[in-house]
């Protein structure tokens, strides 16, 4: 589990095949989670100031691989004890969205992100979204997207500095409204389910 809170920008080393090796000032163990761009990856190899994770075929197949290279975000998975910021994260990337616009603002910088219409319905106006492991609060939500306002700190300590239009970035929607609405569409199936079951039911009469 983490927090969509950024420990450093880690520079990237390699990436070879399915492994990805990093120089940070973190120094993980073997064994351990760490969340790359957002992505929750175990780390399966150590060296001297590096450490390299694994990404699955299926790893690969979902995320924007074209983010993994110069500087990425890193967060150390949360233990037991330490201070909760930012919201849950679980480092399980839902899709890949695209950067449509950027809008300067006196306090910040819009940016507007594009994703599958299949998304949307997980993405809520004030809550929480993850975007390249960055816990980030939805200003709104359009028809095929959301619009954040990045504030200067952001944007100079993360990716988002580097972020124009065209950019894709990982999105994991909000944890709580994913649960929400599989909650809801069991429920309607349920529903129907047993509607369908008394209208056979009746047609034997």
């Amino acid at each position: 589990m983490f927090t969509g809170l950024i420990r450093e920008m880690a520079d990237v080393v390699s990436f070879d095949n399915n492994l990805l090796t990093l120089r940070a000032k973190y120094h993980p163990k073997i064994g351990d989670s760490v969340a790359v761009n957002g992505v929750c990856l175990t780390v399966v190899k150590v060296g001297d100031g590096t450490f390299t994770v694994e990404l699955a075929d299926e790893t690969r197949a979902v995320v924007a691989m074209e983010n993994f290279r110069n500087k990425v975000h890193i967060e150390p998975a949360m233990q037991m004890g330490d201070r909760f910021e930012g919201h849950i994260v679980q480092g399980h990337v839902d899709t890949v969205g695209t950067v449509t616009s950027i809008r300067k603002r006196t306090n910040g910088t819009d940016f507007f992100i594009e994703i599958p219409k299949a998304y949307l319905q997980y993405i809520i106006p004030k809550g929480s979204v993850t975007v390249d492991g960055v816990s980030l609060t939805v200003n709104n939500v359009e028809e095929s997207g959301f619009r954040l306002t990045i504030i200067p700190h952001t944007l100079q300590n993360t990716l988002f500095g580097t972020y124009r239009i065209g950019s894709r970035v990982n999105i994991e929607t909000d944890l709580f409204a994913r649960y929400v609405a599989n909650i809801l569409e069991k429920r309607e199936a349920a529903k129907k389910s047993g509607w369908e079951r008394v209208e056979r039911f009746q047609a034997l009469f």
